[in-house]
């Protein structure tokens, strides 16, 4: 072999050895920075929602937490737990109560310094099975009811039943489920779902929401509350909302009827906030009320399930303003001593409105009747329902109940003004 011809096959290996490389690992693209841009755009879309879903498994499991710390045990008069609900009975008729407690403890300054605990506002929530139908019934604080038999939330003996006595006050004597037991008893309906708010939780939910708007009619002007309001509209948030719901001296005759037909000038007017601007749908939203749930309220332990919370915020957002439908437990005053200036419950009228109940009825309001407290506003119109989908218009909807006049309430699509 010459010397050029080890030199000539050296090369030729060469050559195929690259041929070779270039067939095995292909050619290698240059990334253009359009491409670059992408790709950094992609991968911090995923991060960020990476994130986002650890955040709001931890916010959950947090806000959860929270509200489970805060639970209450509903028992019956010997001290057995209720039986909890279960996934069917969600699906049937729901019956909550809701309770404003007027306690001092743990409040801050500026409510006085009064040591008594009673239910300031008691308030039952219905929501009928075919969630067409929803109905709020006010029970008066100084509504006087035979009271049942309750358990002590101190360890004792308990507390026997008493033939009458003012509502508010069951509170004090066996808590919040010795007053659901004292509705329970006197409408006849089972009621596996309880919760109680504060003033602070009051100032906090109307903070979340971002204040609620409400007309006055005639001025309010309250020394006991600190209520002042002109005649017009007023956005109330925090404690201007707390203060307005808490009056009573400021509006009608003074009663406590009266504070509650201010008290659905309020209420309806929220009902129609969180309907408009998709509160029940949006997370954030949905995130602020329930941060200032787990703090400041206390829940039956049947209703310390996120998911059981879910299911009942979605039986209601279906219902039509027209069928939300808020009353006043049919009641009188001009008691004799010793029971002058409390209220016994009209029977009659109040048997009518919770056998309805109790057998699951459509209750329509389709003319407020608010008694003294407030007034029709009679400059505004109903406010429309959400267009129905095509589901809901296959079967027409009940035709609404002969409501007696002497009936005091209104629906979430009137609007009403303090007055």
């Amino acid at each position: 072999m010459s010397e050029q011809q080890p030199r000539r096959f050296w090369r030729r290996a060469t050559k195929v050895d690259r041929r070779r490389a270039y067939a095995r690992h292909g050619k290698v693209p240059v990334q253009t920075k359009g491409s670059a841009l992408w790709g950094l755009f992609f991968k911090g879309v995923a991060a960020v929602l990476g994130a986002t879903i650890a955040l709001v498994g931890l916010v959950a499991w947090d806000v959860s937490n929270q509200i489970a710390a805060n639970g209450i045990t509903l028992t019956d008069a010997d001290g057995n737990k209720f039986q909890a609900p279960t996934g069917d009975d969600l699906k049937g008729p729901i019956n909550i109560l809701l309770i404003g407690s007027d306690t001092r403890a743990g409040q801050g300054s500026g409510f006085g310094n009064d040591t008594s605990v009673l239910a300031d506002v008691i308030m039952l929530l219905h929501i009928s099975a075919d969630r067409k139908n929803a109905v709020a019934v006010s029970f008066p604080r100084d509504l006087l009811v035979p009271w049942p038999a309750c358990p002590s939330t101190s360890g004792g003996p308990g507390y026997l039943p008493q033939a009458l006595g003012q509502i508010n006050a069951t509170i004090a004597n066996g808590g919040p489920g010795c007053t659901l037991l004292t509705v329970q008893k006197l409408t006849g309906l089972t009621i596996p779902y309880l919760a109680m708010i504060d003033f602070k939780g009051v100032i906090e939910m109307s903070n979340a929401i971002g204040g609620v708007e409400v007309c006055v009619a005639k001025e309010i002007k309250d020394d006991y509350t600190f209520t002042y309001l002109k005649p017009g509209k007023h956005v109330l948030q925090g404690r201007a909302a707390l203060q307005f719901l808490r009056t009573r001296h400021g509006v009608g005759d003074g009663s406590d009827l009266s504070r509650i037909s201010n008290q659905q000038v309020f209420l309806t007017s929220l009902v129609r906030k969180v309907r408009s601007a998709g509160v029940l749908t949006n997370p954030v939203y949905l995130y602020s009320l329930a941060n200032a749930a787990a703090r400041n309220m206390k829940l039956s332990s049947s209703l310390t399930d996120l998911n059981t919370m879910v299911a009942i915020a979605s039986a209601l957002k279906d219902v039509e303003l027209e069928k939300m439908t808020f009353l006043q437990v049919p009641s009188r005053g001009g008691l004799p001593a010793p029971y002058s200036g409390r209220v016994a419950p009209v029977y009659e009228q109040a048997n009518i409105l919770f056998s309805k109940l109790q057998n699951d009825e459509p209750i329509v309001i389709e003319k407020a009747n608010t008694g003294s407290g407030a007034v029709v506003d009679p400059s505004a119109s109903p406010t429309p329902s959400a267009t129905p989908s095509e589901s809901s218009t296959a079967t027409p909807a009940p035709s609404p109940s002969s409501t007696d006049p002497e009936w005091r309430g209104t629906n979430a699509a009137t609007t009403t003004c303090s007055g």
